[in-house]
């Protein structure tokens, strides 16, 4: 069985994503011990609250370097919300410039939307030949937010794949999902996303030994 960790840094929703995840067929541990991180075939992680919040408590358990080390070596990761957000380079909220994980370039911003957070159902413009979405391109998915990335300025030279990016709109356009490489991460809770939230789940769990 594959096996994932929950990464437990203090923050998000661990529990209902353990629950999800093993109701998508992976065998699951919620920890933060760093070597069970390293090695698992597949590390999630979530956050939810501020991104500096966010950011705080992943370096206090060192989750940066987990973060680096496991993409470096070309080993999945899965970043859910404000797990998503973290991996570019900043985050400004309410005037505060935060510094990500700097995994891909660009800036966490509030969303130009009359209405915020952004929470409930919402479809989603998914990427051609996603795997995430496989099967599930018509769906909704539940999001709780008022910050997201509004663009993508990664550049991508051959060989390397194309980044698939998945669009959602709430004021304006704004990335609800991302797979590039071992790194993907979603803006929407799979976990909170009823059947279609599983699917997704169940969709990564599926790329984990490729």
């Amino acid at each position: 069985m594959t096996n994932v960790v929950v990464f437990d840094y203090g923050t998000g929703n661990v529990h209902s994503a353990v629950k999800a995840l093993e109701l998508a067929g992976a065998e699951v541990i919620l920890t933060s011990d760093r070597m069970t991180a390293l090695e698992a075939d597949g590390l999630v992680v979530p956050g939810v609250g501020a991104f500096s919040a966010v950011m705080a408590a992943l370096k206090s358990v060192r989750g940066d370097d987990i973060v680096d080390r496991r993409l470096a070596g070309g080993r999945p990761v899965l970043g859910i919300c404000v797990g998503m957000q973290v991996m570019f380079e900043h985050g400004v909220e309410r005037g505060v410039d935060t510094e990500g994980l700097g995994e891909w370039p660009g800036t966490v911003t509030e969303l130009p939307a009359k209405i915020l957070p952004h929470m409930g159902w919402n479809t989603v413009t998914s990427a051609p030949n996603s795997e995430l979405f496989r099967g599930i391109e018509d769906e909704r998915f539940y999001f709780v937010h008022s910050y997201a990335a509004q663009s993508w300025t990664l550049e991508v030279m051959p060989p390397f794949p194309e980044p698939r990016l998945t669009w959602a709109d709430h004021g304006a356009p704004f990335l609800a999902a991302i797979e590039n490489g071992p790194l993907s991460a979603t803006q929407f809770h799979p976990e909170k996303s009823g059947e279609a939230g599983i699917r997704l789940l169940k969709n990564w769990i599926g790329t984990l030994h490729r």
